[in-house]
């Protein structure tokens, strides 16, 4: 048993492998969160303005006085 934690602990084979999936995995995690701060950023500013908009509008004053 001990011969065999050896040997998988020497052996080297399929580390780089590994090493791209976990590297993988984080650039894709970081893209994601950019992805989503760039998207509430897009929002935030569609909102501000259609509120812009929304304050130029001058409701037109009834027909017929008083």
């Amino acid at each position: 048993m001990r011969a065999l934690a050896r040997r998988l602990l020497r052996d080297e084979a399929g580390q780089d492998l590994v090493e791209y999936a976990l590297l993988t995995a984080f650039i894709s995690f970081s893209a994601l969160a950019a992805v989503s701060l760039i998207l509430t950023a897009i929002g935030a500013t569609y909102q501000s303005n259609a509120d812009g908009m929304n304050g130029l509008w001058n409701s037109p004053s009834p027909a017929g006085g008083s």
